[in-house]
């Protein structure tokens, strides 16, 4: 079966130059010209993947992106910003985006980034293991749902391959490239600040104090790591 991708691009000329890679690429591609024709695309589209540019005519990328995270958490988006833009970079990962690219781009380091979302998204239906249990946090691989004492908590699938990551990796320091390699790939392109910004998202949902965290842990001049705790792996 196809993956679906939605491109969401106003300038008609960047538009069909990405869906033509991609249709290249074996991808069932729809377009959206505007923020509101999105929304609308994504109900009856229902794309894996969401290309998305933030200077869009009406709601713009980043109340788009918003209101994805909203209503369809596990669709993965990558955000297209403006070269030099680094608060957009950020902000776009802020409001949940999985990642990002800068204009202008080759595309097909554009299929590369779609390919390597969608590869850890089927490597998890995939997992011999059903679930990964760490008191009071339930993993489920096959559906990517989170659970913690039993209440469900929503992830991106970007914060679905970090999280499943910890919690394999439990009670190791990890470098903020380290974890660029194992959860991003290691052919990204990209800076750390990429991993900053979805461990402060990731936190937000799964930390009592994300303010004060426990079980995700900085460790100052180095990277992160998931505070050990009791541990079970199902079948």
């Amino acid at each position: 079966m196809q993956e679906r991708v939605l491109i969401v691009e106003d300038e008609a000329s960047i538009r069909q130059f990405i869906i033509i890679n991609l249709k290249r690429n074996n991808f069932e591609v729809a377009e959206a010209y505007s923020g509101e024709e999105a929304l609308e695309k994504v109900r009856s589209f229902r794309p894996q993947v969401v290309v998305l540019d933030i200077m869009l005519p009406g709601i713009d990328g980043f109340t788009v992106c918003q209101r994805l995270r909203e209503e369809w958490p596990t669709v993965a988006i990558i955000m297209l910003t403006a070269r030099g833009q680094d608060m957009d970079k950020v902000m776009g990962l802020e409001l949940g985006a999985d990642d990002y690219l800068v204009k202008p781009f080759n595309p097909l380091e554009l299929v590369a980034r779609i390919r390597s979302i969608l590869r850890r998204v089927q490597i998890g239906h995939q997992e011999e293991k059903s679930e990964i249990i760490r008191a009071p946090f339930r993993l489920e691989m096959r559906s990517q749902r989170l659970f913690k004492n039993d209440q469900p908590i929503d992830l991106t699938p970007r914060e679905f391959s970090l999280l499943k990551m910890f919690l394999e990796k439990n009670n190791q320091a990890l470098s903020r490239d380290t974890i660029l390699d194992l959860v991003w790939g290691e052919d990204y392109v990209g800076d750390t600040k990429t991993v900053d910004v979805h461990i402060r998202r990731l936190r937000e949902k799964i930390e009592d104090n994300p303010s004060e965290p426990y079980y995700l842990e900085t460790v100052w001049g180095y990277g992160y790591r998931w505070r050990e705790g009791e541990s079970f792996a199902g079948h």
